[in-house]
């Protein structure tokens, strides 16, 4: 076998076919570390990118959070509208039951309805306990306590009842019966509308809370007897036992009365 020397015009056939792969290898290192780098980028792009992600979410449910906290410190809305607005004030005579009233009003645009909750249920209760109002309406409560004498010589008008009383409300779909389970089939819906407070008043002392008081308490007692009384009568009338004067049967009976005259008028 003949092996080619440096003068060799073969030489630069040899080298040129070696030569070839090794461009060639030159090329693919290139390209290699060309798409290592493409895809270090694409790795780092995907990286920034998915920390942009988790950063906007982790945002996005820090003001969520936030936005809920937030919610939670605004004040409720109120659905009703209170006369006395935060207290009830009661006359004060020991050891009888005595009255205080409050006007309430569906201030919103819903049918709402009330409920009446006491820390003394033994010694107190309201009138009505509960009831739902159209938008609009209003009625006024009438709450019943009874008055512990004073102890350790206290003076009658320093004595403090520790007694509260709490109005909550619920919107509903509209006209319908009361009953109390309405506040425990939708608990998430109930809100708490004023806690009240008890202030005594010196009867022998006028006052303007206690002329309210009275005028109010005359309302309530007004709108109580109004709905004691039967609903007038737009039927029809009835006498003897149990016979309807009937609009009709009267006017036939007339006919043949006529008949029975004009007859007797021709036999003639």
């Amino acid at each position: 076998m003949a092996i080619a020397d440096e003068n060799s015009p073969s030489d630069g056939k040899v080298w040129g076919l070696f030569k070839l792969p090794f461009r060639n290898s030159g090329n693919s290192h290139s390209t290699t570390s060309s798409h290592s780098t493409h895809q270090q980028q694409q790795s780092q792009s995907q990286s920034q990118s998915n920390s942009h992600v988790q950063g906007s979410n982790v945002h996005n449910n820090s003001s969520s959070s936030v936005s809920s906290v937030a919610r939670s410190l605004l004040p409720t809305r109120r659905r009703l509208r209170l006369d006395p607005s935060n207290k009830l004030y009661f006359p004060y005579e020991p050891g009888k039951q005595v009255r205080s009233a409050i006007r309430i009003k569906n201030s919103s645009k819903s049918h709402v309805a009330f409920k009446f909750q006491t820390t003394a249920p033994k010694s107190c209760f309201m009138r009505p306990p509960g009831a739902i109002l159209a938008p609009g309406e209003s009625l006024i409560a009438t709450v019943f306590k009874f008055v512990e004498p004073p102890e350790n010589n206290e003076k009658p008008m320093d004595q403090k009842s520790k007694v509260k009383f709490k109005i909550m409300s619920l919107k509903v779909k509209g006209p319908m019966d009361y009953v109390p389970e309405l506040f425990d089939e939708q608990k998430d819906q109930v809100a708490v509308e004023q806690i009240l407070r008890v202030v005594f008043l010196d009867i022998e002392r006028p006052s303007p809370a206690l002329e309210k008081l009275n005028r109010q308490l005359a309302e309530a007692e007004a709108a109580l007897e109004a709905r004691k009384k039967p609903p007038e009568d737009t039927g029809p009338k009835i006498i003897g036992e149990g016979l309807v004067i009937d609009e009709w049967k009267e006017r036939r009976e007339r006919y043949l009365a006529r008949q029975q005259v004009e007859g007797e008028v021709d036999s003639v």
